[in-house]
């Protein structure tokens, strides 16, 4: 065999295996770790049962077997073996099997201990799934619980290997690799805003072959999925040279025609145009050049759809470096990047762990047939909170977890099919029927321009050549192929969980709504193609489509706006298929609510399917303290606005309280913030703003205040002034001095002025029209001082009323002098 720098580090990680049973290995691409080390392992006898060894792809899996398999002078199947989705080659005599991650998932859930298991490889760790993050964390509980002789490796190429050797409590073994230097260029400005940028790949692709032809060697190209791969080929047909033999290599290409673009061309320039499938794993060989576009596809929560989608986003640093690496694999190299050297800089380090972003539902429903929380795992990346919730939220809704949290015999069903738990649900209670429908809503969209009706799709699907004889809608023939033969492997592979209704018996809405009972939706009132969804967000569809007028729908894919998402997928349902389908989830809600839009209480008796209102009536009988409670709502949209006598009471209370007394807070915001206790019981009979408008508060006020608190404030702050006739006059606490207002003739004989808690009252002094003429907090000092100028122009306009030359020693007044005699 030819010697790969791997060799050199074999012994140490031998030695590390069998001393802890557990390794980090760092190996840069090249340096042959995937199919040296196992074979290694299974030549040490490090163990007795099957080395297990894990990739992230089919192809990978397919491609490290059959290396494997020719080292050894075998044919696969025979040591080594290999089983992805789909297939498997694996007999007896396998003792090392290279499997797809989901598939060590579905083994430690059928059986925790890994009966024949002897040592698990998690290769190229580094891209964290979340399927090898489980299985790690699963593994590491099995190993600890149950099988302290399984041996444990995890494998990467660009990973931060510190934080998953200390949750593994595992030392790190670091390879060499073997790679030739590797020039890169760049674009000289960042692409302008508005470039399509597979318009300006192929350019680059084109000029990268001319450029590159006296050097020879392949080409590489890096597009983020097979639509932008296809696009590409069409164009780079008409463009290269007739000796450019261009092969498409993505996961969903048939296995023939991905080793077509991994071997060598027997004659002309091989041009490889792949996805992030040939970034690490896979040996591509005599490739000398790579053209990057710069973007990948990563799996992201899509809240339109309800589950993970793929999504194009920047590639990392880390992938870049792993992608221009290819170009020196056999001899230097070049790498065109699509990209600026400024831009560069800003790419982020590495890729988030799908953990972070993606869709959590399968992974709550696998940790909840494992009988775990994230908490009691050890999990590199913990999920986040919100999102973890959300998804185990989700399957309760769809019965695959109780009330407790613990999963259901209908969850250990779902769990079994190899699917999103919403499809997986759908299918296990529809039947094969079903199978069509899931595959199409687990994969894009087939038509292009075509209205949002699941119907058309069904149809193209069912039938290509008369769907496009009889529709203008584009077709992707890749896509129709690719769903149809997920289909077909989906009737074979459906769960026995018969609980609900036949395939026969539901139409394609009905079904859609199994798997989507929050996105069942009914239209708005209105012009407006306005629809509520049973989850209780907003969702709109274009006027134009024919589906606009349905009162009822199940969207299945929207833009996840979250104020009012536009719909991009729906089909239509009716009434009665709702009650039908979730007739347990259907019940009557009595709703005694304060409306905004209406300003007033709103009493009514709704059947409601979770947001939806089916049916609404008017509520007869509602008992009182329901609508003082709605109208407690109504106070709270309203506000509380304090007038006359009720704002003078509120304004002696404060003045207390401020003062260190213990009385309740009577400012608006401590009185808004305690509505249910001093207001509530005073509402009766009031549902409307018009009737909160001429509501008197001053009796709520007054009972808020217990007897003793009453005393003291009468006592501290009275509420009226005596004048020295006997009348009392209401003493105005509105400003930020409390003050009253008194006929000037009524306080003669008055030496002292008058307080409030120790507070000097603003007097203001009228006069007998009732005219304030002046304003005093200090009486005696007016009847010193400037009374004498009042004096002298009050006799004046009222020579008929009294105006002594000394106040002080006459009797306080309220009439005129009498006339004299005639």
């Amino acid at each position: 065999m030819t010697r790969l720098p791997i060799d050199d580090v074999l012994p140490a990680l031998i030695d590390a295996l069998r001393g802890h049973g557990r390794a980090v290995l760092q190996a840069p691409p090249g340096a042959g770790k995937t199919t040296r080390v196992p074979l290694a392992m299974r030549d040490a006898d490090l163990c007795k049962g099957r080395i297990l060894m894990l990739e992230p792809r089919r192809l990978a899996a397919r491609t490290a077997a059959e290396r494997m398999a020719a080292t050894l002078g075998e044919q696969v199947g025979q040591t080594v073996g290999f089983r992805v989705r789909g297939e498997a080659k694996v007999t007896a005599a396998t003792r090392i099997e290279v499997v797809t991650e989901g598939i060590l998932t579905r083994m430690l859930q059928a059986d925790p201990d890994l009966p024949g298991i002897g040592a698990v490889i998690f290769d190229e760790f580094h891209e964290r799934s979340l399927n090898g993050d489980l299985g790690l964390a699963f593994c590491l509980e099995v190993a600890d619980a149950l099988r302290d002789d399984l041996i444990l490796l995890a494998m990467s190429a660009t990973l931060d290997a510190g934080p998953v050797a200390t949750l593994m409590a595992a030392p790190i073994l670091t390879s060499d690799g073997r790679s030739f230097p590797v020039e890169t260029r760049w674009l000289d400005t960042p692409l302008p805003a508005r470039a399509r940028r597979l318009d300006a790949l192929v350019d680059l692709v084109v000029r990268a072959e001319a450029e590159s032809r006296d050097t020879g060697g392949g080409l590489l190209v890096f597009l983020p999925g097979e639509g932008e791969i296809r696009r590409a080929a069409a164009q780079l047909e008409r463009r290269l040279p007739d000796d450019c033999k261009i092969r498409p290599l993505f996961g969903a290409l048939p296995f023939a025609e991905q080793r077509a673009a991994i071997r060598p061309e027997a004659e002309g320039r091989k041009v490889v145009l792949a996805t992030a499938i040939a970034e690490t794993s896979l040996t591509i060989e005599d490739i000398r050049i790579v053209v990057d576009m710069g973007q990948a596809r990563r799996a992201r929560f899509d809240p339109g759809a309800g589950m993970s989608r793929l999504v194009t986003e920047r590639v990392t640093r880390a992938e870049a470096t792993q992608r221009a690496g290819r170009a020196g694999r056999v001899a230097p190299g070049t790498c065109y990047r699509l990209w600026s050297r400024g831009e560069d800089g800003a790419l982020m380090a590495f890729p988030p762990a799908e953990i972070e972003a993606a869709d959590l539902t399968g992974l709550a429903l696998e940790l909840a047939l494992w009988g775990a929380d994230p908490a009691d795992l050890p999990l590199l990346t913990p999920p986040p909170q919100g999102s973890f919730a959300e998804a185990r939220a989700l399957l309760q809704m769809l019965g695959a977890l109780d009330a407790a949290g613990r999963i259901t015999d209908h969850g250990r069903t779902l769990a079994r099919l190899p699917l999103h738990p919403r499809l997986a649900h759908m299918l296990a209670q529809a039947g094969p029927d079903a199978a069509l429908l899931a595959a199409l809503m687990g994969d894009r969209d087939p038509l292009r321009g075509a209205p949002v009706d699941l119907s058309l799709r069904l149809e193209a699907l069912r039938d290509l050549r008369g769907f496009r004889a009889r529709r203008p809608y584009q077709v992707a023939t890749p896509a129709v192929q690719a769903i149809t033969a997920e289909a077909r492997r989906l009737r074979s592979r459906r769960g026995g969980d018969t609980t609900g209704a036949s395939g026969g018996d539901l139409s394609p809405a009905a079904m859609a709504a199994l798997a989507y009972p929050d996105r069942v939706a009914q239209r708005r009132k209105g012009d407006e193609a306005r629809y509520v969804l049973a989850g209780g967000k907003g969702a709109i569809l274009d006027n134009s489509d024919p589906l606009a007028s349905a009162p009822y729908l199940v969207v299945t894919d929207s833009d996840g706006n979250p104020r009012e998402a536009k719909i991009r997928l729906a089909a239509q349902i009716t009434l009665s298929e709702i009650r039908a389908l979730f007739a347990p989830q259907i019940d009557w809600h009595a709703v005694c609510d304060w409306s905004k839009r209406d300003r007033r209480v709103i009493a009514r008796q709704q059947e409601r399917f979770g947001a939806l209102v089916l049916e609404d009536r008017i509520w007869k009988d509602v008992p009182p303290e329901a609508v003082a409670m709605a109208m407690l709502d109504g106070v709270r949209d309203l506000g509380l606005r304090l007038t006359g006598a009720a704002a003078r009471l509120a304004a002696r209370v404060e003045l207390v309280r401020a003062e260190g007394h213990d009385l309740p807070d009577f400012s608006t915001e401590g009185l808004m913030a305690t509505l249910e206790d001093w207001l509530l019981p005073m509402l009766s009979g009031q549902r409307s703003a018009e009737a909160w408008k001429s509501f008197d508060l001053l009796p709520a006020l007054r009972a808020a205040l217990s007897w003793e608190q009453t005393q003291l404030l009468d006592r501290e702050v009275p509420a009226q002034f005596t004048t020295p006739l006997g009348r009392k006059i209401a003493i105005d606490y509105d400003g930020d001095i409390p003050g009253i207002e008194v006929r000037l003739q009524e306080m003669f004989g008055v030496t002292r002025h008058p307080t409030v808690a120790g507070v000097a009252l603003k007097v203001t002094l009228l006069s007998p029209a009732r005219r304030p003429i002046q304003i005093t907090r200090d009486l005696p000092g007016f009847w010193s001082g400037s009374y004498a100028d009042v004096r002298k122009d009050m006799r004046a306009q009222y020579p008929k009323h009294p105006w002594p030359e000394d106040p002080t020693q006459a009797e306080a007044t309220l009439r005129a002098r009498p006339r004299p005699p005639q």
